[in-house]
């Protein structure tokens, strides 16, 4: 049986996509993983960039609601929340029987400077992700 997992974050725009498709990534068929948020908006365009550079296209990719998930009565052994701390309250909380984990990454929504400065920062969280991924994965297979 497929370990059924969902990341959160407020839009849905970054680390929630940069999760799921690097986690999708690593885990192949042995997994069913979605992302939404509880105020989806846009994907951004760095996070499409920088996945891109991973081999993983989101580009025509849209963001989902938390509440469109939870309204065709989907269940999940994880909820993953990704939120910054600044952010932790608003959050959103994926109600029903799983483990809810909260990892804290800053949000690329809020970096600034040039293009260049901006695809830097969105790395070091793609990379913070994939490590927290790695770790995740030795843990619950150990289980």
């Amino acid at each position: 049986m497929k370990i059924k997992v969902l990341f959160l974050c407020v839009h849905n725009s970054a680390r929630s996509q940069i999760a799921e498709e690097l986690l999708r990534k690593k885990v192949k068929d042995n997994f069913e993983i979605s992302s939404a948020g509880f105020e989806p908006g846009v994907v951004n365009p760095y996070v499409v960039k920088v996945l891109q550079e991973e081999g993983i296209d989101i580009s025509l990719k849209s963001t989902r609601n938390v509440f469109d998930l939870y309204n065709q009565g989907n269940f999940y052994n994880y909820i993953i929340t990704v939120c910054d701390e600044s952010n932790s309250q608003r959050c959103p909380i994926f109600p029903g029987f799983n483990k809810t984990i909260h990892w804290s990454f800053e949000d690329p929504s809020s970096f600034k400077g040039s293009e260049e400065e901006i695809l830097i920062k969105t790395r070091m969280i793609k990379n913070q992700i994939n490590n927290k991924l790695d770790e995740w994965i030795k843990e619950i297979l150990q289980d």
